[in-house]
């Protein structure tokens, strides 16, 4: 629901939402009213998408991140230098881009799905 409202408050509309993400805007529409929800990659890109017109993605978000808890336990071997390593290899890759590149970073409030 907070999506929903951070979407009301910065004029973001569902198709562009849905262009970003590359989902339909019925499918957009379903995630922000809250309907039929499930821990889904569309929910997630919906969310991160959203969270970024708020200050960005919060630590929260971070840790309720499955996919990424559970890459990190794969790879990570748990010293302080593999940590060092592994946080230089997902900085780099901010060098890729993505299309929430262009989007606005000033700090609204809290962000979340």
């Amino acid at each position: 629901m907070r999506a929903a409202h951070t979407c009301r408050l910065h004029g973001i509309t569902q198709a562009e939402i849905a262009e970003a993400v590359g989902a339909s805007q019925p499918q957009v529409s379903r995630i922000l009213k809250a309907q039929g929800l499930r821990a889904s990659r569309l929910f997630e890109e919906v969310c991160l998408y959203v969270e970024h017109f708020e200050g960005g993605v919060t630590d929260d978000a971070v840790r309720a991140n499955e996919e990424l808890i559970g890459a990190l336990k794969m790879t990570w071997d748990g010293s302080a230098s593999h940590a060092k390593a592994l946080s230089a290899v997902i900085r780099s890759l901010a060098v890729l881009g993505s299309p929430r590149d262009s989007m606005p970073t000033t700090p609204v409030g809290e962000g979340g799905c």
